[in-house]
């Protein structure tokens, strides 16, 4: 008869992560799909005053202003120049709807959450509080992005605000 841990770590081994899989700059991330409402192409996104430096501004999506995060400016990554790659991931972030840009959308996987593992002590050029783990694929690294700390409480506020 199995005990409660080991139970637990075969559901954990048995569970499926299916994850939106996007590049910014050379590495690739994840975000949980039951997160994402949509991607679309780059728009004009216009900009709002004494925003925080990582805001681009605001879209208008349906009738529903947005605000709108650039990663490689939260991520204090090298900027570069949006593309017709170029994406916004539209997520929910804690009952908050914003769009994230990134320089590609890859595919949705699906993977088995034991091939997460905990984020590496080594440096990595995204801070790794925001770094739910570390995922190995074939011949890939993704890094699997927890979307409930990519903004604190108070920025979650500003942008709620916008």
């Amino acid at each position: 008869m199995e005990d409660n841990e080991t139970k637990a770590a075969r559901r954990q081994s048995d569970e499926i992560l299916q994850l939106v899989s996007f590049q910014i700059g050379t590495e690739e991330f994840g975000v949980d799909i039951l997160k994402v409402q949509e991607i679309n192409r780059m728009v004009d996104i216009t900009k709002v005053p004494r925003s925080p430096e990582f805001v681009e501004g605001i879209i208008n999506l349906r009738g529903k202003v947005i605000p709108i995060i650039d990663l490689r400016k939260r991520f204090n990554m090298e900027l570069s120049a949006h593309d017709k790659n170029t994406r916004i991931v539209v997520v929910d972030i804690e009952g908050q709807t914003m769009g994230m840009v990134v320089d590609s959308v890859s595919e949705v996987l699906r993977i088995p959450a034991s091939t997460l593992e905990p984020t590496p002590d080594v440096v990595t050029s995204v801070e790794s509080e925001y770094i739910r783990g570390v995922a190995k694929l074939e011949n890939r690294l993704l890094i699997h992005l927890d979307l409930s700390k990519i903004l604190s409480g108070e920025e979650r506020h500003v942008l709620a605000d916008l």
